[in-house]
């Protein structure tokens, strides 16, 4: 069995206007005993931006900003700079997150060489209307294809906008790998209701004919859908993948549906080192769910949202946003979450 210790929440809205109403899914770059942790921060009117704390060890923060770190600053966010995720790779520090611009949510992303100054690289995901996709995945085996893959469009069309084109595909939980993979840049994205992975040697690879031609072909990039009934609605890449002997241990969120309304968890699998688009094995059961008061209770109940992790030693410390308002700490050993990762089918 996998003991988790839950160490309750470490950051939580303040007076400060920029997160008077939300501190959440927070990004986290390790380095030694340090955190950087880049957090989600929400204000009045639902409109967000990254602010920025710094700890000493796994939960004491020994520094918070007053203000944003990451600001709204192009039409494409104009809402919001949501949920962020960073990796390092090399000398730069990649920071996915999801851009809203009060109608569409895609994958975004920022780089860093320093966390001080950012320089945003603009939407990665495809900038394509419902229309459009419903016509490029009907290229796909519909006997490979989940049916809930046309769920958005066929929703849209019930409301009689799919012909709206400035209604574009949403796709977030955009997540990279900590490293190159066979050298190429790989990561993790979520068109409703599972993930996919994409792999490319330059950003720029990422144009608009690349996103047809992946899409024409989506069943052989989708590596994870819903499978169990923890995670039955949908799911979403979350912790970006942690490297171990094992696999890529990858720490995700599933979601299903209530008589009371959705339920987050936190879900588990395990990819294979070299050829992360195969599953190796996932735990049918969460690996934490929302039970305390504060994941119960706040601005979206019963949510825990896992995006950043520290290792110190044996022990996996995984920070996630707590019902849309808080951020909390789970502990456990990830040698146990492993084991019971290689005792599954």
């Amino acid at each position: 069995m996998i003991t988790i210790e839950k160490l309750g929440t470490i950051l939580s809205p303040t007076n400060f206007e920029f997160e008077n109403t939300g501190v959440l899914n927070p990004a986290v770059y390790q380095d030694g005993n340090t955190l950087h942790i880049l957090y989600r921060a929400v204000q009045d009117g639902n409109s967000s931006t990254i602010g920025y704390a710094k700890t000493d060890g796994p939960t004491t923060i020994v520094e918070r900003m007053e203000k944003p770190l990451i600001t709204r600053d192009f039409e494409y966010e104009k809402q919001g700079v949501e949920d962020p995720r960073i990796v390092k790779i090399e000398d730069t520090f990649y920071i996915t997150y999801t851009a809203f611009d009060g109608i569409n949510a895609m994958g975004a992303l920022a780089t860093s060489k320093d966390l001080i100054h950012f320089e945003k690289q603009g939407i990665i995901t495809p900038k394509v209307n419902y229309e459009q996709y419903e016509s490029h995945v009907n290229y796909c085996n519909e006997n490979k294809l989940n049916p809930k893959y046309h769920q958005y469009y066929n929703l849209f069309a019930q409301i009689g906008v799919v012909g709206d084109e400035t209604r574009l595909l949403r796709d977030k939980d955009v997540v990279l790998f900590p490293r190159k993979i066979n050298g190429q840049f790989v990561l993790l994205h979520r068109i409703w209701p599972g993930i996919q992975i994409v792999k490319f040697n330059d950003w720029n690879e990422l144009t608009l004919s690349f996103w047809v031609e992946y899409l024409r072909n989506l069943t052989d990039y989708i590596i994870l859908d819903p499978k169990d009934s923890y995670e039955m609605n949908y799911i979403g890449a979350g912790v970006p993948p942690i490297e171990t002997p094992d696999g890529w241990l990858l720490i995700y969120h599933g979601v299903h549906e209530t008589t009371t309304g959705k339920v987050y968890h936190a879900k588990a699998a395990l990819l294979h080192l070299d050829k992360p688009e195969m599953e190796i094995s996932r735990l049918p059961y969460p690996l934490f769910s929302p039970i305390k008061q504060w994941e119960k209770n706040g601005v979206v109940n019963n949510i825990v949202f896992p995006t950043g992790h520290a290792l110190f030693e044996n022990d996996l410390y995984i920070y996630y946003g707590a019902a849309d308002k808080h951020i909390a700490v789970a502990k456990m050993n990830i040698n146990e979450v492993l084991l019971e990762l290689k005792k599954q089918p």
